[in-house]
């Protein structure tokens, strides 16, 4: 309200109610200090009295809020106020009666209740000061201890938890040294291995790693130190042997980390301060335990991982020699097969072909016309059936191709075409195949391997169609690349298996319809070509498989 402008200039929270008890007017202040509040209960429910004894169990006696409202007169009263964030505040409130409004100020004393709880913390503690220098000595002695002892305990587990957060060798070496490093004021601290007869440094911290150093080896009283498990502390001029000499004397600590009475290595602390090690020494070696666990734990998980990668590339080869082995079975059985089917159909088709001709030579002598003409008709139809005959043989000795085991140049177009023909019974009066055929080079392959991926990859098609349908082959070259692209109208494939078909095992057939090994054998005779196959698909429309073949 416009009337109410005069208190945006006051410093403190100002909040206006009328008769009703409702909010007329907040300046700015007020919404800075306190949170917004849609009625007045929930803002009187976060103040209270300073000081209030709870010895009623209506709670509005002890809202200050509730009284400035309902006094008749102007009130006054110290209250604190509990923001959102769950902090104390405290306020001087003062309410005013004004005709129609009581008039509600807030002035934050909050600062002075700090001042004042710490002028009373600080007489406290005068006070408690004042009785520990009066305590005698022997109790001085054991506070001092206590305190000792939970520095060490504290100090080993910043450290054993710096370790434990990896199972990084190298990251778990570091850690330990950076913070071994820090503790002891080291400006050089690093862990060499324990070989036979030397050290070999595998992590520094403080300087960057000399990848030229080999290996080290420490003087006679040091070694002698480290075979009995203790820690060497000692002001030296020499970090090891042949080591270029330090311009002045350097606390060297040298640290041996065992586990189950084996030497794993030495942890060295180089520091330009000297310092007497007493209680120190508990803490080093509670680390080097705790270390030398770490590093058999994090080298036994790397062994695990690594005999994990070995058995899955045991799998893997196990998976595609089974795949080879599997290929070349089928090859060799379908050439035995094709062989013998090549030469028990030739005999009779020769002895037909022989009959016809014969039938041939003796129609110009029949002298009925209607007889002789239809003699005719049925030579040329056996004729017919007979060349159809040996080309199906043809095809068949050309698609198995036992002799051609290695590489040589074919028209991958007419590859396609020989397939086509061999799958025909599968799209006859059914399937309409679109060629696409473009001007592509010979390309150097194993034809009857390609034969065979031509036909796993047209016989899904089929399959996938239900009905009729259409099968496009769309050939080209581009880049040095013979690209084949062959797309069916089918039912196409869900895209969580997509990345599953070339699979051994994979199957979306039916149980006892299909192996799941026919396009993981496609995949693997398309990389032995060194090519690629990939497949686009999508549930109602059809699937597209592209095969890209080297053309050089």
């Amino acid at each position: 309200m416009r009337k109410f402008d005069f208190f945006r200039q006051f410093r403190d929270a100002v909040l206006i109610l009328n008769k009703k008890q409702e909010v007329v007017y907040r300046n700015h202040t007020f919404k800075r200090w306190f949170k917004d509040f849609a009625n007045l209960k929930k803002f009187s429910h976060n103040t209270g009295f300073d000081i209030c004894p709870l010895d009623l169990e209506n709670i509005e006696v002890y809202s200050p809020i509730n009284h400035a409202v309902n006094s008749k007169e102007n009130f006054f009263a110290r209250i604190s106020y509990q923001s959102e964030l769950n902090r104390i505040f405290y306020y001087d409130l003062q309410a005013v009666k004004r005709g129609n409004y009581t008039i509600i100020f807030f002035t934050d004393v909050s600062a002075q209740n700090k001042l004042n709880d710490i002028y009373k913390e600080n007489e406290k503690l005068k006070e408690k000061n004042k009785k520990l220098l009066d305590e005698n000595e022997d109790l001085q002695k054991i506070k001092q201890k206590a305190q000792s002892q939970a520095i060490r305990i504290a100090l080993i587990n910043k450290v054993s938890n710096s370790i434990r957060e990896s199972i990084d060798i190298s990251q778990i070496l570091y850690s330990a040294l950076k913070e071994l490093a820090i503790m002891f004021s080291a400006y050089k601290a690093y862990y060499a291995k324990a070989e036979e007869n030397f050290f070999v440094i595998e992590e520094i911290y403080g300087q960057k790693k000399n990848r030229s150093l080999k290996e080290i080896i420490f003087d006679k009283k040091t070694t002698e130190t480290i075979a009995a498990k203790e820690i060497a502390v000692s002001n030296t001029l020499t970090e090891y042997i042949n080591a270029k000499p330090f311009k002045q004397p350097v606390l060297r600590i040298v640290i041996p980390v065992y586990h189950l009475q084996n030497l794993m290595g030495v942890i060295v602390l180089l520091s330009y301060q000297k310092r007497e090690l007493t209680e120190e020494i508990e803490i080093l070696e509670a680390i080097s335990s705790q270390l030398s666990n770490a590093i058999a734990r994090a080298q036994l998980y790397q062994k695990n991982v690594q005999t994990v990668k070995e058995l899955q590339n045991a799998l893997k080869e196990l998976k595609e020699t089974q795949i080879q082995l599997i290929n070349s079975e089928k090859m060799a059985s379908l050439g035995q097969l094709v062989a013998g089917v090549a030469h028990e159909i030739n005999t009779p088709a020769a002895s037909i072909k022989s009959n016809n001709a014969i039938a041939a030579k003796l129609l110009p002598s029949i002298e009925d016309a209607e007889l002789k003409e239809m003699l005719i008709d049925l030579n040329n139809i056996d004729k017919e059936a007979v060349n159809r005959i040996s080309s199906i043989v043809t095809s068949l000795k050309k698609f198995v191709r036992l002799d051609e085991a290695e590489l040589q140049e074919a028209d991958i177009n007419k590859e396609l075409d020989l397939t086509l023909k061999l799958i025909r019974h599968e799209t006859k009066n059914r399937i309409k195949i679109v060629k696409n055929y473009g001007e592509i080079p010979a390309v150097k392959c194993f034809p009857n391997m390609l034969n065979q991926v031509f036909t796993n990859i047209l016989i899904n098609a089929c399959q996938a169609i239900k009905g009729e349908g259409t099968i496009t082959i769309t050939t080209g070259y581009k880049d040095k690349n013979l690209i084949v692209r062959i797309k069916d109208t089918g039912c196409g494939i869900p895209l969580n298996q997509l990345d599953k078909i070339f699979t051994a095992g994979f199957t979306t057939k039916c149980s006892g319809v299909g192996t799941g090994l026919g396009l993981a054998i496609c995949s693997k005779i398309i990389e032995k070509h060194k090519g690629k196959i990939t497949v686009n698909s999508e549930v109602g429309k059809g699937s597209e498989f592209i095969i890209t073949l080297c053309g050089e």
